[in-house]
Formats: structure tokens, sequence, C-alpha cells
């Protein structure tokens, strides 16, 4: 008997159910009635994976509002298949309240559940529990003939020839799966310590001290770091976020009226970073009126153009300054049409003037102090980006105050919608990581000025940030941050440039971030046999991919017929962990191109008899 065909997914986090969803979405179609064996591989349960999954303390919190968290594709997202509705977080909430879903979630996600509004930010357990009915629903929307087959365990390698059937290698199995397809979603994994990292826990082994390397923060020893000693913590961003809270409120801290009451467990978090700030506070308004028009400047025309160029493309050259056109037009447009008062000259002489002018240009830059009289209306990427750039302060307590004043302000404006222009800056900046991604591997300066700008803390962890700074729990370092060892003392030394002289010893290292996705230094045996076997490689290290349906390319540029791959370590990689309602994702982009792609080579192996052995 001929057997049927198969599929394995390696990674049952956000973007394998994505895909699977794709799969049923298309199925019908490109697939029919057939018979096909759908294996799912992941060592957490499927629909959150390891980020996401459920056994996660409740005091972390997705980074979105409910309301802007979705799962399903509308009529905004470009794809070739059946756009398939779905509800967004907070409208699968309602429909648990209202009895008309039940998910499988404990007593605690349920009251969760039943208290959530739109405009609040879910604990990552609750996501979780929408993650995993995201994936049983599209379970349920399979044709009868897939069967699906759950492996709770780890993928370590793919094999096999390229016209033939691939071997998936299993963590304590000793049989492999046999695939006639493979897609690997794998999402955030561990990495090999680079030799900075490596010398900073030699030296920390030494000396008996504690350093704890990149990683996804949930997972770190956080009981290494004892109470009221100083920690020197590098990086201020999400994970900060995330190490603040399970430092302060995890150990038993409280947050009353503004102000912070210690437990006496906490540690002192010393922190700074490459720009010494914290990431900018997530938007607390809804968008009204007229919408800037985009893409405008960096549309697929442009992408195009881009593409057919001969030899490596250059960001800073060749693609920001048509980003920052871009991200000025959508500024411009909403202060234009929503706060005309703060403007000298008709909107529509404007736009044709912008238009005209070369991004970057001395004739830009005059039209727009011309026509925006405040220089505090105008749109100055480089002073968001470094804010501490040149500033220096006499004392480490001087830095502080300018530093809490710099949050409350940043909270203040972010949260007034006279400021919607920078809701509409964000929108630009949706609109442009979907044209990016098309060209690859760009670097990852962008995806982190992307990240500090538009994928923020939720507003009220910047009030507690700034709680635990007044309460002595926090100190912040500054801008341009160093981490030197000390073999005589025995002691971390961090050093920052925006308080000249000062400097600050700990017997504790946190890197608070995630580890970098370059494959040239993952811990994935999966994905190093992958590298190791030919697989394309990027200069900045991630799997190359074809940009049309995610086949996986060799370093000749062919695409296997027999490999797919998405996430963050491909240059398949999509801005942020979710897709707001009604954006385009482009990751349902890629997932409907990546599961259509693989049902039309499986239907055609069925036709055709040609299922190896």
């Amino acid at each position: 008997m001929t057997p049927a065909p198969s599929i394995v997914v390696i990674g049952g986090g956000p973007r394998g159910t994505g895909v699977i969803e794709r799969i049923a979405a298309n199925a019908a179609e490109l697939y029919g009635d057939r018979p096909l064996d759908l294996h799912v591989v992941d060592p957490h349960p499927a629909g959150g994976g390891r980020i996401w999954r459920p056994d996660q303390s409740p005091l972390l919190w997705m980074n979105s509002m409910a309301e802007d968290v979705t799962m399903f594709t509308d009529e905004t997202v470009e794809l070739a298949g059946p756009v398939v509705a779905g509800p967004a977080l907070d409208a699968w909430a309602e429909d648990v309240r209202a009895g008309r879903i039940t998910p499988d979630a404990d007593p605690a996600v349920l009251a969760e559940i039943h208290g959530l509004a739109g405009a609040d930010f879910p604990t990552r357990r609750l996501q979780s529990a929408y993650l995993r009915w995201t994936y049983e629903r599209a379970l349920a929307a399979l044709p009868p003939g897939i069967t699906v087959h759950e492996h709770r365990t780890t993928a370590l390698a793919v094999t096999g020839p390229r016209g033939g059937r691939q071997r998936v290698r299993l963590q304590d199995r000793p049989e492999p799966l046999l695939a006639d397809l493979v897609v690997l979603t794998v999402g955030h994994l561990d990495a090999e310590q680079d030799p900075e990292q490596q010398g900073l826990a030699d030296f920390a082994r030494r000396h008996d001290l504690v350093h704890l390397p990149p990683d996804f923060t949930a997972d770190s020893d956080l009981d290494a770091l004892r109470p009221g000693e100083p920690v020197i913590v590098r990086g201020f961003g999400l994970a900060f976020v995330d190490l603040m809270v399970l430092l302060t409120e995890g150990r038993g801290g409280r947050h009353e009226n503004g102000e912070y009451l210690p437990s006496g467990r906490e540690p002192v978090l010393y922190v700074g970073s490459r720009r010494g700030v914290p990431y900018h506070a997530k938007i607390g308004y809804p968008w009204t009126g007229e919408r800037p028009p985009l893409p405008q400047h960096l549309g697929p025309a442009w992408t195009e153009e881009l593409l057919s160029r001969t030899g490596p493309l250059d960001f800073r050259r060749d693609i920001w300054p048509a980003v920052a056109k871009e991200l000025g037009h959508a500024h411009y447009h909403r202060l234009f049409t929503a706060h005309p008062e703060r403007t000298a000259l008709a909107h529509e002489v404007f736009a044709e003037k912008y238009a005209a002018a070369d991004p970057g240009s001395p004739e830009l830059a005059g039209l727009i102090a011309e026509a925006v009289p405040d220089p505090a209306d105008r749109l100055d990427l480089d002073a968001l980006d470094r804010p501490l750039d040149g500033v220096r302060h006499d004392s480490p307590e001087a830095f502080q105050e300018a530093l809490r004043a710099h949050i409350t302000a940043d909270l203040a404006r972010r949260h007034d919608p006279e400021h919607s222009e920078d809701l509409a800056v964000f929108l630009g900046l949706l609109s442009a990581y979907a044209q990016l991604i098309r060209l690859g591997d760009i670097g990852s300066w962008w995806h982190g000025f992307f990240s500090y700008l538009a994928s923020g803390p939720p507003g009220p962890r910047l009030h507690q940030l700034l709680a635990l700074s007044r309460a002595g729990v926090v100190r912040f370092l500054g801008a341009d941050l160093t981490v030197e060892t000390d073999e005589e003392q025995g002691l971390f030394r961090a050093r920052s440039a925006t308080v000249p002289g000062a400097r600050t010893e700990a017997r504790a290292l946190v890197e608070a971030r995630l580890p970098d996705p370059s494959l040239r230094h993952t811990a994935s045996p999966l994905l190093r046999a992958l590298r190791d076997g030919g697989a394309a490689i990027t200069d900045g290290g991630l799997l190359a991919v074809d940009p049309a349906d995610s086949r996986v390319l060799d370093d000749e540029g062919r695409p296997h017929p027999r490999r797919l791959a998405l996430g963050p370590f491909t240059t398949a990689r999509a801005g942020g962990a979710f897709t707001r309602p009604r954006t385009g994702g482009p990751a349902f982009r890629q997932n409907d191109a990546a599961a259509r792609a693989a049902l039309t080579f499986l239907r055609d192996l069925s036709c055709r008899g040609l299922l190896a052995s």
C-alpha cells in the first residue's frame, strides 16, 4: 500500500500554529480529501510553544493590548488563499465570557479572561490559552483525511536527499520521522556564548560570581541574584522589564499608589544599554480620523527596484533614506490633517513639495522648517533613536533625576492624542516593515530600532520603573554602557559615557536580552545541522529562504523542494510577535504562501504516485 504523504512541522509555537491554520484554510482547494499525516514536533504544548507556554508567572504580561493581537487573517492581508475570519484576543475573551467558547484553561486564567478589556495588557499565560484554542480550532478545520500526530520532544536534525523523503531525528527516540516535506518554525532559540560572553562566564566561574547570559528571562536562574546586592544589567528593553518584575513583585514587593513597597528580598539593579533609556511606552490612545496613505515612498515598486540591483545592499545608503522619508510622510500627514494649527503651509502644497524632494536633502529640511514652525513638531529620527547622545551629567544622582524626567515625559506624550503624529509614525513603521521584509537580511539595526520605537512596554510598566527608581531598587547607568572585569578584585565593573568618571562594581552581571538569532552561534543542534549541511546563511547569520514561499536556499541559491522555514532565525522574519488586526500582517502572507506551497507539492506527489520510501 502506498503510504500517505507526510509533513512535519518543527515548532508548535505561534508561527507553527499560524502555518497549520493556513494549511487548514487552503486544504480544501489545494489538497482535497486525500490522506495526509501531519506531525507537530515541540517539547512544549502546541499553540504557545516555549515562549508562550502556560506555566509562566502571572506577573509577566504581553506588551500589546488585547485588542491589538490576532492570529487570523482579514481582507487587508495580501494572500492567495482564503481569508478565514477569527477573533482577536479581546473578542475571543468576550466569546469565552458569553459561553460561545470554552477554552482548556485553569481557573486562574479563566478569571483573568472574565476581567479582560480590549485596552488591557493580558498576561502571557492568558495569551497561551488563546494560542492553544487557535491551534485546536485549526486542527478541527482540517479535512478528515489529514491525521495529526503530536510529538512532545525536540527535533535534532533533518537529513535526506533533495529528491526523496526527509528523516527528522528526534531526541530520545531511536527511529526518525519520515517526511515528504518539513517546515521549520522553531521560533526563538538558545545560542552558544560568543567570545565576549564566554570570557565573562569564565571570569565569573574563577571568582565565584554570577553571570547570566542572554536568555528568555523566564528561564534564567534568577535565584542566584541575592537580596540587597548590586547587579549590573546590560539591556533596557523588554527582557529587562521582565527581569525587573520578577525580581521585585516576584519577590514579594508591592506597588501601591505610585510607590514601591519593597519586601527586602530585592537586589539593586544597575541598568544601562547602548541607548541608555528604556523602549518608548506603548501608545495609549486609539486612532481617529483619516489615516495616512501607506505605503507612499516605500511601496512594492521601490522594493522591486532594490531587489533588481546587483551587489549587496547597504542599509544606511540604500534603504534608510527612503524609510526615513516614509516615516516623515506618515508624521506630517497626521500633523497637517489632525493638528493644522501647528503648521504654516497648505497641506496640498507641502505634500507636493515633500514628495518631490530627495530623502535627506537640504530642500526637504528647508521645506519642513518652513511648514512646521516649532522644532518639537518635526520628526527627528536620530534624536528619537539616541536621546542621550552628547548628554553628560556631573553625578549619578543628577542622571537619576534626568532619566526619570525623560521617562515621565515619554509617558505623557505617548498617552496624549494631541501628539497623534506618533501613532501615525507607528503605522508607518508597520508599513515599512512589511516592505523591508521582502529584502531579506538587512542587518540587526533596523529590527532594534523598530522594537525600540514600536514595540515597547505598557505604560504601567514604566510607571512601575519610576517607582522602583525612586525607591532605590533600580539605578540608571546611562548610554554606551561598557562592562569590564577586574581580576585583582574579582568584580564586574560598568561605565557609561553619560556620567563620566562614575563606575559601578558588582558581583553579578545580567545580559537582559534574547539570544541573537544567528545560526553562526545557535545552540540548536537542528539548526547547526542545517547550517553545516549546506544551507545558505546570510552575512548576518540568518537562514536564507525564498521570499516567494519560504523554501530553504542552499549555498548555490537553489530552493530545497522539501524544506521550508519561517521565523526570527530566517530571512522571513516579521516585526513583533503578533499581528494587529487590519494591518496586513506580512507573517500571515508568508504563512499562507508556505502552506500553499507545501500542499501543492504534497498533492502532486500523491497524484503522481511519487512518494518515496
